[in-house]
């Protein structure tokens, strides 16, 4: 299996080219973090194989994603709120495990069944959450009904998985795949992994009782509309092959990163929200949950329409996530649709964004 190295490619092309662009943004950062605090933590409504369950959504503060400081994936600037260093300690992390817990007791009226803990990075990746620290979360949360960790493929392991279902947690991981287009993957999103790779994670996961949740990127740089749009649709149909859901991101421009560059000079437009909608409306049919949470939406930096009908596009994209029922989207229309399909009909790569 392919291992996360600034070496991928030849020394001065290809990842290597985009690595040395994404440390040298990276190295703008200012800002420094509290290893003591998690990075966000939030209550809301995940759908599930086993129905829609309160959700407590953590984001612990790790040393951050050892894909990042190499260099790292063109959209992410996650690794601009990790902990310098490198590495957090054992009794910080349940610091932050308290600190959410806490934020649970306060802002929900009972224990979520689905407990969703990401790091930015991988959460089986032991450089970022050792395996004391990784047990001690098994064990505080033992008493839910299900539970999501993230990570890259290299690091889905049976004998970490087990950990967690072998207390009695339905158990996914969740995989940033981006996309199952391989090209896309490596020169757009600038990640080093295959698609067999995600292929192999799900079968570890699957040899532990283990489920996979296939995270995908809609409109990474250099994507006209219209190409982002069919790399999604084909991408969800291949994923639901591996994975029970997948989760369709549509990219938001995040600091210290190359899309926020390219957005800076003009040469980056986030996806609409009416293309979000096309994919999700075109693979209702596929045998997976697939769902979409446009961060930011309706803001210049994150997914958007036109400003007038942002709000009710997101409504119907939230309604479709929990029903799976794509009838919603004939219930929105808005003038800026025409807009939206001249865009897709005749924006190229070299005339990237044809519209703001």
């Amino acid at each position: 299996m392919s291992k996360p190295s600034p070496d991928v490619y030849e020394r001065g092309k290809g990842m290597d080219a985009h690595n040395e662009v994404m440390r040298r943004i990276r190295a703008q950062k200012e800002a420094e973090y509290d290893p003591h605090e998690p990075t966000r933590v939030w209550i809301d409504e995940d759908n599930t194989p086993d129905g829609i369950y309160q959700s407590l959504t953590i984001i612990l503060n790790t040393g951050g994603c050892r894909w990042a400081r190499a260099g790292g994936c063109t959209m992410c600037g996650y690794v601009a709120e990790s902990v310098e260093g490198g590495s957090v300690g054992h009794e910080a992390l349940m610091d932050q495990i308290d600190v959410c817990l806490e934020h649970e007791r306060e802002n929900a009226d009972e224990k979520s069944g689905l407990i969703k803990i990401y790091t930015s990075g991988s959460f089986l990746d032991e450089r970022e959450v050792g395996a004391e620290t990784r047990r001690a979360i098994a064990e505080t949360f033992a008493d839910r009904d299900r539970i999501v960790v993230e990570s890259l493929p290299d690091f889905v392991e049976q004998e970490k998985l087990a950990e967690f279902t072998g207390k009695g947690l339905e158990t996914d991981v969740a995989i940033g795949l981006e996309t199952a287009t391989d090209r896309v993957r490596h020169d757009c999103v600038n990640k080093y992994f295959d698609f067999e790779d995600f292929v192999a994670a799900s079968e570890a996961a699957d040899a532990a009782g283990a489920g996979v949740k296939a995270y995908l990127l809609m409109k990474p740089p250099f994507l006209s509309e219209s190409e982002a749009i069919e790399d999604m649709k084909s991408s969800v149909r291949r994923c639901a092959e591996y994975a029970h859901t997948v989760s369709m991101n549509p990219t938001n421009v995040q600091r210290y990163t190359m899309v926020d560059e390219l957005y800076f000079r003009d040469g980056y437009r986030p996806p609409w929200l009416w293309s979000v909608a096309e994919v999700l409306e075109d693979t209702a049919d596929v045998d997976a949950i697939v769902v979409s949470d446009p961060v930011g939406h309706g803001s210049d930096r994150g997914p958007h329409n036109c400003g007038e009908c942002d709000d009710v596009v997101q409504k119907a994209i939230k309604d479709f996530d929990l029903r799976q029922d794509p009838s919603v989207f004939s219930e929105v229309s808005c003038d800026c649709e025409a807009t939206w399909e001249a865009v897709v009909e005749r924006e190229r790569s070299y005339s990237l964004p044809l519209a703001r």
